[in-house]
């Protein structure tokens, strides 16, 4: 992680979403990017080379003293164990997945490790999933940097609000409404998401307290619905569930159309129970329910945005985001 601190870029002119892209700000993103690639975070041919063997063992838990003892009291995170535990799983991953291409630094593996309730094997086969998902999902993963989701955000169907709830979660706002099917393919919002949570989950407070959707399905008709059948149904919910370190706390839905009960019936089958009931309404709840929302009653005391436009501005601009290298899951040893 030393090389992305030495990436010093302006990021006071930089373009973030809803905004007009200037030439210089287009080439502060391009500067952004090329400093990413030339730290081994995007993959790129000329990084085959990279050392993902380093551990780099320089943690600094930057945690307050309440989200120490709520990690104790939730995920079994002890900190006189902490490093511990890091290197426990580390020894695994050099043991058990040799030719794993991983970063295998303290914060890095402490993701998957708070992600899974300091479980070693659990962490494991999250990592692992992790990086499988971006092999058997190459529409997704390639080429996967910011300038190329600008169109997503700029649509609207995704958006964090810039303030945590009260529990210190993050609000990931999707509106699917706001998705034009003959303006850019569905797999480009999957992209944009992915690309936000990987920033999301960088925060330790994040990795502690976890995230919350919600969902606006507002506008959302047959041309939307009619793009997601059950193979896509499934693999979105695979990397959320199985394949990527962030723990969603809940999924809370408003101005759900008819044809949600079409959608959901998809989503289903592939949900584990416990993520089935973090959907909040239950399926069939009267929709003179939805308003009642405890979290949105929550976001109403934080910003009060219009509950059905939400705040239209994105918590992060994009020169903060940090891609984890690329990797193949085989025929490239850790060496070093």
């Amino acid at each position: 992680m030393e090389a992305i601190m030495s990436c010093n870029l302006d990021v006071t002119s930089v373009w973030v979403p809803g905004q007009e892209v200037t030439s210089g700000q287009r080439i502060k993103l391009m500067e952004e990017e090329q400093c990413l690639t030339n730290n081994g975070l995007f993959r790129d041919p000329a990084m085959e080379s990279h050392d993902f063997s380093s551990s780099r063992n320089n943690y600094t838990c930057t945690l307050t003293p309440e989200l120490i003892a709520k990690a104790r009291e939730e995920l079994q995170e002890k900190p006189e164990w902490r490093l511990r535990d890091v290197q426990a799983l580390r020894d695994m991953i050099l043991k058990e997945h040799p030719h794993l291409r991983t970063r295998i630094d303290d914060s890095f593996l402490l993701r998957f490790l708070r992600a899974r309730k300091f479980d070693y094997d659990r962490s494991l086969k999250l990592l692992v999933n992790y990086y499988a998902s971006r092999r058997s999902w190459p529409e997704v993963f390639k080429n996967l940097r910011p300038s190329n989701v600008k169109h997503v955000l700029d649509s609207g169907f995704l958006t964090v609000l810039s303030q945590p709830d009260p529990d210190g979660r993050f609000v990931l706002c999707l509106r699917p409404g706001k998705w034009r099917p003959n303006d850019y393919p569905f797999v480009d919002n999957i992209r944009a998401m992915y690309l936000t949570l990987e920033k999301l989950i960088q925060s330790e407070e994040t990795q502690v307290n976890g995230i919350v959707i919600l969902a606006d399905y507002n506008g959302v008709g047959l041309s939307q619905a009619s793009h997601l059948g059950p193979f896509l149904a499934k693999k979105v919910v695979g990397i959320l569930q199985d394949g990527f370190p962030i723990r969603i706390k809940a999924v809370n839905v408003i101005n759900e159309p008819r044809i949600f009960k079409g959608v959901f019936a998809i989503i289903k089958p592939f949900l584990k129970e416990k993520m089935a009931q973090r959907v909040v309404p239950p399926l069939g709840l009267p929709p003179r329910c939805l308003r009642c929302s405890s979290l949105l009653r929550r976001i109403q005391e934080i910003q009060s945005p219009d509950l059905f436009g939400f705040v239209n501005e994105f918590a992060y601009p994009f020169p903060q985001y940090r891609i984890p290298p690329g990797t193949e899951m085989d025929g490239h040893p850790h060496g070093g």
